[in-house]
């Protein structure tokens, strides 16, 4: 087991080499890797495998992960549970099953599983293969002696201490019972929303492109449905995304767009269409890719009152001002710190305590 100062060293040492190759990628729409560092080689590899995948918006996630993984962060961050709390004497076997919904979206779990000392059993996803075994192989290229603490495999988990599970409502059933045995956290989907005032600023909008349209809209973080004032017009929300219409170009976004789009005609649906996403008044969290639902509010307390109701099934609320606690401001939904853990649950408060 890799004292503390070593994985400090190693986390702000990968945060550094994402860093560098996210910079390189962001600028990247479709493909062709060169002879790069290994994480910009497996971004194109993992580009191949899943087409959702797109180089830039690894790029953004690579960047997002450096901002998060300096030095000082990361200190701070493991400091908060060191204070009477000593790693074990025998580190805990801990199962991973990750989703693969958007890149490295286990990368989190993994981070926290070797942060406590523990051991990571990891189940990837099938869509993203590529890009986890690279960074753990980065690690181990960094730091040999971490090589004891990460494992793959593509059997079921079994000979664990413990389990971290990340999957769709259908799968929480499952892994709910079939885990049921184990100490575990086992998430669920939730939907991230964000909420205009008539206080917001055209450059609020698109930074909120951002939120929506990043990794094509298929993270939990990302938003999904709007809400706005009764009088507000949405024509100048969709008309402030320009910069991410090159999604269109994207054959299985547009797929799903085209899909969508004759939905609506065919049905006489009501919507607003700005050439590459779609926009419906909804009550529904849940949006398919190319769409964003949109609901009116009469007041911010009203308002307020409705995402209380809903708290179980948010990830984020993205929003300016201080007029919700707690909010994520325009355009940060999909930069988290290490201490934002998935569906508020404190990933290392949980690995402490096994």
């Amino acid at each position: 087991m890799i004292h503390n100062e070593q994985i400090i060293k190693l986390i702000s040492t990968l945060g550094k080499e994402f860093g560098d190759a996210g910079r390189v990628l962001k600028e990247n729409r479709i493909g062709g890797g060169n002879d790069g560092s290994s994480l910009y080689n497996a971004a194109f590899r993992a580009y191949y495998e899943n087409p959702w995948f797109i180089p830039e918006f690894v790029g953004i996630s690579f960047i997002s992960w450096s901002k998060a993984m300096t030095e000082e962060k990361i200190s701070g961050w493991i400091s908060r549970y060191n204070t009477g709390k000593e790693k074990p004497a025998k580190s805990k076997r801990v199962g991973i099953i990750m989703a693969g919904n958007i890149p490295m979206v286990g990368l989190h779990d993994l981070i926290c599983v070797l942060a406590s000392g523990n051991q990571a059993v990891i189940k990837a996803s099938s869509t993203d293969q590529v890009l986890i075994r690279a960074v753990a192989d980065y690690l181990i290229s960094q730091e040999k002696g971490i090589a004891d603490q990460i494992f793959f495999t593509d059997e079921p988990l079994r000979d664990i201490d413990a389990i971290i599970a990340t999957g769709s409502n259908n799968s929480f059933r499952y892994f709910d019972y079939y885990f049921s045995k184990y100490q575990h956290i086992i998430r669920k989907n939730r939907n991230s929303i964000a909420v205009i005032t008539d206080q917001d600023s055209p450059e609020d909008f698109e930074a909120l492109g951002d939120d929506i349209f990043t990794y094509f809209g298929l993270g939990c973080r990302n938003v999904s449905k709007v809400y706005h004032p009764e009088k507000f017009d949405i024509n100048l929300l969709i008309n402030s995304f320009n910069k991410f219409s090159f999604i269109k170009d994207h054959h299985k976004y547009r797929n799903n767009y085209d899909y969508q789009k004759s939905v609506f005609l065919v049905n006489g649906i009501s919507h607003l269409d700005n050439g590459f996403v779609l926009a419906r008044e909804s009550t529904s969290l849940i949006s398919p890719v190319s769409v964003i639902h949109t609901e009116p509010y009469r007041s911010v307390d009203s308002l307020d009152l409705i995402l209380r109701e809903q708290q179980d099934s948010l990830q984020c609320v993205v929003a300016g001002g201080k007029a919700f606690k707690g909010a994520v401001p325009f355009g940060k939904s999909q930069m988290p710190e290490l201490w934002d853990y998935a569906d508020g649950i404190d990933t290392m408060e949980f690995l402490f305590s096994l």
